[in-house]
């Protein structure tokens, strides 16, 4: 760099940033599908409902604890529907809702990814 330049040598300028006054579109579709276990839950009710503890077996290492919040902020957001089987002993199931189905060819395209580099 020259002096006319007006900088310095070693000095770095420093480009405008952009400022983003709101959540980009990325990040708010992370809020819905980020997070442990969410993805994997939805993945688990693609073809049919699934019974809670059925659910929790199926995840492996996810404790009953965070499957039954993280079931509670996708049902709270539309993406699973729950349903109550029977009240004494107390059994539900959950199953995807069509919000939740939307969502399904993302994953698929996360699962090629992954699978295409091995990561």
């Amino acid at each position: 760099m020259s002096k006319q330049d007006g900088a310095r040598i070693g000095e770095v300028k420093e480009s405008p940033k952009k400022v983003c006054l709101e959540l980009c579109p990325i990040e708010r579709g992370m809020r819905i599908l980020g997070g442990k276990w969410k993805a994997s839950i939805l993945w688990h009710l693609k073809d049919e409902p699934v019974r809670f503890n059925d659910l929790c077996r199926q995840l492996g290492g996810a404790s009953k604890k965070m499957v039954d919040q993280r079931l509670k902020e996708m049902e709270a957001i539309g993406l699973v529907r729950r349903n109550v089987l029977s009240t004494r002993p107390i059994a539900v199931s959950y199953e995807i809702t069509d919000f939740g189905r939307s969502a399904l060819c993302i994953l698929e395209k996360l699962k090629d990814w992954t699978e295409k580099y091995g990561v």
